[in-house]
């Protein structure tokens, strides 16, 4: 076989640094006695036919992959050039609730009317539908309706209880149509007195709340007892109205007679939990 320097591609991968030692000729000089300035020659031009830059190296990485002319400070190893223009994380600004912001909502409206004649509760139990009668258990026939989806104690007397309404129109409604299905039974029943007795609303403040705190310091209006209530009973005198205000934040305002006495109720309690926030 011809070993003759002719036949060699000078751009072929088996070049003298990777070649085995039967691609050269016996003649070849060794790559140790080669001169210094040639074989410097060679290891750079090799380099840049054969070899892609290597990132570990920083002679290998061309002028342009260099770091911006703004940079002051470059490392390889880190994960970011440091610019004029990093700066330190703002810390996390904790997210204050306003009032205005948190609004209590109704949850129940108890209502009560007077349809204006005696009834018969076992004859309204067995013909009309979704009620109920267990005189053992209970003096009133418990009706149903889905829309508005309430609940009826209608007693003997003739007076009738509305709950589960969520707003005032709502309640008014459902009043009604429970006066009309005992119209329909043939009852002389009337629509008298309308009247909303009680409002439920709940809030949440977004924070927990020093219960043991807000008791030593409001004794007066405040009760707690954790063993028996986990909530703590605050009663405010104008408007009349109770709250039960628990650790987690979620206060329940009850005994209104309008909705406007609640939103008054929860603007004077708001600050005064302010006060208690538990910290962390």
């Amino acid at each position: 076989m011809d070993y003759s320097p002719s036949f060699i591609d000078p751009h072929s991968h088996q070049n003298d640094q990777y070649a085995s030692p039967l691609s050269l000729p016996p003649s070849a000089t060794p790559r140790s006695v080669a001169p210094r300035d040639e074989t410097h020659a060679n290891t750079t031009n090799e380099t840049r036919f054969f070899h892609r830059p290597s990132v570990a190296s920083k002679k290998s990485v061309p002028a342009d992959m260099g770091p911006p002319s703004a940079v002051t400070s470059y490392h390889l190893s880190s994960v970011a050039p440091s610019t004029p223009f990093s700066v330190a994380p703002t810390p996390v600004t904790p997210r204050t609730v306003d009032a205005s912001r948190v609004q209590p909502s109704l949850q129940n409206i108890v209502s009560t009317v007077n349809l204006g004649c005696p009834l018969d509760l076992k004859r309204i139990a067995l013909q009309a539908r979704n009620a109920e009668y267990n005189p053992k258990r209970f003096a009133a026939v418990i009706m149903r309706i889905r829309s508005p989806r309430t609940t009826a104690l209608i007693f003997s007397s003739g007076k009738m209880v509305c709950t589960g309404a969520k707003s005032e129109e709502d309640s008014v409604q459902a009043a009604r149509r429970y006066a009309r299905v005992i119209q329909k039974l043939g009852f002389q029943a009337k629509f008298l007195d309308f009247k909303i007795q009680n409002m439920v609303g709940s809030a949440d403040v977004n924070f927990k709340i020093r219960l043991e705190a807000l008791q030593l310091k409001h004794a007066t209006y405040c009760s707690y007892e954790p063993e028996l209530f986990p909530g703590l009973i605050y009663r405010i005198i104008k408007p009349k109205i109770v709250l039960l205000i628990f650790n987690s934040g979620k206060v329940v305002l009850t005994g209104a007679k309008e909705r406007r006495e609640i939103h008054e109720a929860f603007e004077l309690i708001f600050p005064i939990l302010k006060g208690f926030r538990r910290v962390g």
